[in-house]
């Protein structure tokens, strides 16, 4: 049974399954997180969606990536969560399921290429409180060995 946060499941939607991999990326006591500008600014942790025939830790690579400019290194899996949300950039309602590793930034490649995208970096129990969702919050306090 996968962990379900946020807004409650409503009957009268049809969603679409939507798998993404996401990063906590801890590097000099810091959590990197990606703000993202557009359609909702919001800050969360690195990462995205899965593209069809792609597995989730090349998916996490690239993600992260393109939202941050690093490189990243030494995964471990931390868990998983799913949500039910509304994903205006792309039109569609969709149970969001969510793989969630903890990994080293390696080294920085240069600035983020995905549009509207910016790093931060920031202490873990100000990224726990900042971030969009509850489940990158829970993650968050997790692997810095946060209280809820």
């Amino acid at each position: 049974m996968i962990r379900r946060v946020g807004e409650p499941v409503r009957s009268d939607i049809n969603y679409k399954i939507r798998p993404g991999a996401y990063a906590v990326l801890f590097r000099k006591g810091a959590l990197l997180l990606t703000h993202q500008a557009e359609p909702v600014p919001e800050y969360q942790l690195p990462g995205g969606g899965i593209d069809q025939g792609e597995c989730p830790i090349p998916a996490l690579h690239r993600e992260v990536l393109e939202e941050t400019g690093w490189r990243i290194g030494r995964l471990r899996r931390l868990g998983a969560f799913r949500r039910f949300t509304y994903m205006p950039e792309y039109k569609l309602w969709a149970e969001k399921i969510c793989i969630v590793y903890q990994a080293r930034p390696s080294h920085r490649l240069g600035p983020p290429t995905e549009a509207g995208h910016s790093a931060v970096w920031a202490p873990p129990e100000v990224a726990a409180k900042i971030v969009a969702n509850p489940g990158d919050a829970y993650f968050i306090r997790k692997a810095a060995g946060l209280r809820a």
